[in-house]
């Protein structure tokens, strides 16, 4: 027996059309219903659901963060807010307004004195709690307009209203009571959820009056200051003036009080000199007088006539000879000193 072998036909075209209708239509119902029932909370973003009937009817408390989330239409919905940093920003400048940040116009403050501040301020805030601000302010961006920018401007004009003109250019005090507003403004909205960070002062200008008064007294007060750093300046030249001619007058007298002493030593020198030189030439004088005198003794004893005359012939060593009678009456004895003398 030979076996049958199944062949399967192709479709006809008309049923192939048929099913790629019904895939395409399938895909459209699951994303539709994926689009229906499913939505979206973004990384930036928190949400609360709303329940429209039913024994859940109203706002949960339950707060959902960013990914997708299953919702019934008709039965419920999401409430979405931001969660990121907020910027509420009083600036009549729309140049100077950050991207992104709700704007008002400046402030305007009027002082104590009369004048009139016109200030530009930032508050940074966030929402914390989504569920209260919906509870206590409502849906959507009534948090910005029905909260936060009328508590804003009324605490701003109470704290920065405390400040006068002048103190306006003392930032220690100026910052002070910004930092208050930040803290007056965080206990006024707290109880809806939202998170004060910082309240920021970026500039304050004032009217044309004022801004001529202030110049004219800061001129002044630096004339003011200028002729006092002068004075000071002139005390100071003044004594240092006298210290030099004190520094001089003591150099002076050091000086004169040196060449004195060096005279004073130079006269203890001379005399030093000339005494000891006395001293010497008297002892010299001495020294020859007693010389002189052992001389004179040596010549008063016996033989001394011998020693003389030979001393004599040693000095005419070298004369001519004369030839003289040494005996009978008119001979003379060249070694009796004193008859020559006598003779002579």
């Amino acid at each position: 027996m030979t076996a049958k072998a199944k062949v399967k036909l192709p479709l006809p075209s008309g049923k192939v059309a048929a099913v790629a209708v019904g895939l395409g239509a399938a895909l459209l119902f699951v994303l539709f219903v994926f689009a229906a029932f499913l939505t979206n909370v973004g990384p930036d973003e928190f949400a609360v659901r709303q329940v429209f009937f039913g024994p859940k009817k109203g706002v949960q408390e339950e707060t959902l963060g960013p990914g997708m989330h299953f919702v019934m239409p008709g039965y419920e919905k999401l409430l979405l807010f931001p969660r990121e940093m907020q910027l509420l920003e009083f600036n009549d400048s729309k140049v100077h307004v950050s991207t992104g940040a709700t704007s008002q116009p400046s402030i305007r403050i009027q002082t104590s004195e009369g004048y009139q501040v016109t200030v530009d301020v930032t508050v940074s805030y966030r929402i914390v709690d989504p569920y209260k601000v919906i509870t206590a302010v409502g849906p959507g961006a009534l948090y910005e307009s029905s909260l936060m920018v009328p508590r804003s401007d009324k605490v701003l004009r109470q704290n920065l209203g405390e400040l006068n003109a002048e103190q306006f250019y003392q930032g220690l005090l100026r910052r002070e009571k910004a930092d208050n507003a930040r803290m007056r403004l965080s206990e006024d909205v707290s109880h809806a959820g939202i998170q004060v960070w910082s309240v920021m002062v970026r500039d304050y200008t004032y009217d044309n009056r004022y801004q001529k008064a202030i110049e004219d007294r800061k001129i002044q007060d630096q004339t003011v200051f200028k002729n006092r750093a002068e004075a000071i300046a002139a005390s100071q030249e003044a004594e240092k003036n006298r210290v030099l001619a004190e520094g001089q007058a003591t150099v002076d007298v050091e000086r004169q009080r040196g060449r004195a002493e060096v005279k004073k030593i130079q006269a203890e020198a001379d005399l030093y000199y000339r005494k000891t030189v006395a001293e010497g030439d008297l002892l010299v004088a001495l020294a020859e007088a007693e010389g002189t005198r052992l001389e004179n003794k040596a010549l008063q004893t016996a033989g001394a006539s011998n020693l003389v005359g030979l001393e004599m012939a040693e000095v005419m060593a070298g004369s001519k000879i004369i030839m003289v009678p040494t005996d009978g009456a008119g001979g003379v004895n060249p070694l009796d000193l004193d008859s020559l003398v006598r003779g002579w």
